[in-house]
């Protein structure tokens, strides 16, 4: 799968979190998930498991701390593919 296929797959599963709409719409591979997107760290845990499911893959617990922005999204994604 492509990288730009990913983070398109990424963006939409994060849209309903999203707090910063404007934001969203100049995303990219540098954008902070909590602080560019004010996605709520609570929210997080539902977001790996909608990511989980999307991709039918398994996200270990130290894997998500590393996590901070779409492409680090992306890129952890593309490993476990």
């Amino acid at each position: 799968m492509e990288t730009t296929e990913i983070q398109e797959r990424v963006v939409k599963i994060l849209t309903p979190y999203v707090k910063d709409q404007e934001a969203l719409t100049k995303v990219s591979a540098s954008t902070n998930i909590l602080e560019d997107l004010k996605v709520n760290s609570a929210r997080l845990v539902d977001v790996v498991l909608a990511f989980e499911d999307e991709f039918d893959i398994e996200i270990a617990d130290e894997d998500v701390d590393v996590v901070n922005t779409v492409g680090d999204c992306v890129g952890l994604i593309s490993e476990k593919l």
